[in-house]
């Protein structure tokens, strides 16, 4: 397989770079409803939100308080945040009193039974997702669930990945040829993404009340026994004290083929945790408490940096999809919120992000083994706890290597993507992105983590008071910024709608739950082939 800058130089050479204009980016962003005093919210879902389970843009994570904001696949990061812009705005219209947390990782949380579970009504469709949640809650504590993320999904339009067939001389058909690059994409990606997380990891401290009861080994920030740390964190949420699970440590997926990674999460979801088995899907009451007792419930309880994804159909399994229909985009999962944004990101990440991924798809992608997989969960646990330590050393391909030289030797790669990108954009963002990048790598500028320590050691305040002010900053950004009566009208309209889909899905639902259930793991079966 030919290097990204020969791909991009024949890609130019045909006159073709033009179709680097129809990559498509869409944003997934969550965030805590809290009080103005920053306490979490137990109201809820507003109803002039719409219907968490049918709206198109604004739905609920894992709590009735953690609000998911969706944009559609944009052609531009602009387009993308304007739309978050939006969604924002029309949020804070309808929220009285509240407000919404900038930070990946929560605070004043209460007591873990305390944090209201997501409900969806009274479908079964929508008691499959609250019991999976339930499920989730039993399993890992609603705690760790309310941690805050931004998840990035990215694709790339037929028309490239035709030329990129032609190019490659494949005789496969432009699907499977599709889902084999992104996978491609995918474990290339898995290798390299701490980068990610050094150069955006946005969580380097927590409340006390967060590890309330648990085993970690932060320390107080200075004077400050309110808030806790790692000297040189970058994104607590992405290591034990985030999306961790302990039995989903002798997990070993793999990446090498869509094959191989259904066969690998089907067996998690079809094979019964003895831990969970003995917990039962239902309580002493007999109501359930989780879906099942398999090392998955479904396959998004599996925590991984990246997804492959295709767009689920009603009542459709996420792998069912994948099986019928390959790989359509990827999503990618280890962003923190950026609280000094507020929308949680700017333009500068996602074209940054946009090059890296760029660089993944069209460089040479071996396939891996248990050995790389481990090799990338060391490195990720090395970069989130001991990111900010300029002599920090990581393994690459089994041997040593400072994370600032291999840091500055893959954004090195990226300048001449960027440079392509630039010329079918007619502009110089994509490498002046970069650049911004390198100067963090080179320790010239302070990454996000780097730049949250700072200000709290240099101010004294807790990491609840800091975050808290950025909270009430950016609620005064958005409530300064109302949208006009059209759009006002649009996403009422869109709220009412989705309302009236939700009761028209209750009022077709047919026989029990139980049976709804077991139609819906029958899915599975294609995992026996």
């Amino acid at each position: 397989m030919t290097q990204p800058r020969e791909t991009l130089a024949r890609l130019a050479g045909d006159g073709k770079l033009a179709l680097l204009r129809d990559i498509r980016r869409g944003l997934e962003k969550e965030s805590l409803r809290v009080s103005e005093d920053g306490q979490l919210s137990l109201a809820p879902h507003p109803r002039t939100l719409g219907s968490a389970l049918t709206h198109e843009r604004i739905t609920t994570d894992f709590s009735e308080a953690l609000l998911e904001f969706i944009t559609p696949p944009m052609a531009t990061p602009e387009e993308a945040l304007k739309s978050l812009d939006e969604v924002h705005r029309y949020t804070y219209a309808n929220i009285d009193g509240e407000q919404l947390w900038v930070n990946s990782m929560p605070c004043a949380l209460g007591n873990d039974s305390d944090i209201p579970v997501a409900r969806y009504g009274s479908s079964h469709s929508a008691t499959l997702k609250t019991v999976y949640r339930l499920g989730l809650s039993l399993r890992y504590g609603r705690t760790m669930q309310t941690i805050a993320g931004l998840h990035y999904n990215f694709s790339v339009p037929d028309s490239l990945w035709q030329w990129l067939l032609a190019q490659e001389g494949s005789e496969e058909d432009l699907q499977a040829f599709k889902t084999r690059r992104y996978f491609d994409l995918i474990r290339n990606f898995r290798r390299n993404y701490w980068l990610l997380i050094f150069l955006f990891g946005a969580a380097p401290a927590v409340c006390r009340s967060f590890v309330k009861g648990r085993a970690h080994k932060l320390e107080p920030v200075g004077e400050d026994q309110h808030s806790l740390h790692l000297p040189h964190a970058t994104s607590l949420r992405m290591g034990d004290l985030g999306y961790s699970s302990n039995a989903q440590e002798s997990l070993v997926v793999c990446y090498n083929d869509l094959p191989s990674y259904l066969s690998t999460l089907c067996a998690a979801i079809s094979r019964p945790w003895p831990e969970y088995h003995k917990l039962g899907t239902r309580d002493a009451d007999g109501n359930y408490q989780q879906l099942s007792t398999g090392l998955l419930q479904i396959e998004n309880e599996f925590y991984s940096a990246i997804r492959p994804k295709n767009p689920a159909r009603s009542g459709e399994t996420a792998l069912s999809a994948l099986d019928s229909r390959g790989v359509e985009y990827i999503e990618v999962r280890c962003l923190d919120l950026d609280p000094f944004a507020p929308l949680g990101i700017d333009a500068v990440t996602m074209r940054l992000v946009d090059c890296f991924l760029l660089y993944c798809l069209l460089s040479p992608s071996p396939q891996t083994d248990e050995a790389d997989f481990r090799e990338v969960q060391a490195n990720q646990r090395k970069v989130v706890e001991q990111g900010l330590d300029p002599e920090l050393v990581l393994s690459h391909n089994g041997k040593p290597e400072k994370l600032r030289d291999w840091g500055e030797a893959l954004l090195a790669k990226l300048l001449p993507i960027a440079d392509m990108l630039d010329t079918a954009h007619d502009s110089g963002l994509h490498r002046e992105a970069v650049s911004q990048q390198l100067a963090k790598v080179r320790g010239e500028v302070p990454t996000p983590a780097a730049r949250i320590l700072q200000e709290l050691r240099q101010t004294g305040t807790t990491y609840f008071q800091w975050a808290l002010s950025k909270a009430g900053e950016h609620r005064d950004y958005f409530h300064a910024r109302p949208l006009d009566a059209a759009q006002q009208a649009e996403f009422e309209q869109l709220a009412e709608a989705s309302l009236q889909q939700q009761a028209r899905i209750e009022a077709d639902d047919q026989g029990s739950f139980e049976d709804f259930l077991s139609q819906y793991y029958a899915q599975y079966i294609f995992c026996q082939r």
